[in-house]
C-alpha cells in the first residue's frame, strides 16, 4: 500500500452539459407522440461542452486545467512542464513521486 501512496495520476476527460449524440428515449403512449412533456429540444452547435485535465495522488488533488484546444503532444508537454511538474514537487518534496 505505501508504494501506491507515491502514485500520481492524470487524465483528461470532456464533459457535456447536453446530451448530444442524437438518442434521447422517451416512453409515451401513441396519443402522447407531440405532447411538449415527451420530446426533447437540442442545442446547435457547441453542445455545450467543457474538457479538463486534471491530476491526483494519495496525499492531494491537483489542479484541474481546462484544455482549450486539442491535447496533442505539444500541448501535453506544455500542461506536464506547467502543471504536473509543480504539484510533483510540492506533494513528493524529496523526488519519490511516480507518475502513473
Amino acid at each position: 500500500m505505501d508504494e501506491w501512496k507515491r502514485v500520481a495520476w492524470s487524465d483528461e476527460s470532456r464533459f457535456f452539459i447536453h446530451h448530444v449524440d442524437g438518442r434521447v428515449r422517451v416512453r409515451r403512449l401513441p396519443s402522447e407522440y407531440f405532447l411538449p412533456s415527451c420530446t426533447a429540444g437540442h442545442t446547435k452547435g457547441g453542445f455545450g461542452g467543457i474538457r479538463l485535465w486534471g491530476t491526483f495522488s494519495w496525499a492531494a488533488l491537483g489542479p484541474v486545467v481546462v484544455v482549450e484546444q486539442t491535447m496533442k503532444a505539444a500541448n501535453y508537454l506544455n500542461t506536464i512542464a506547467d502543471q504536473l511538474h509543480p504539484y510533483m514537487a510540492f506533494v513528493f518534496p524529496t523526488g519519490n513521486g511516480i507518475f502513473q
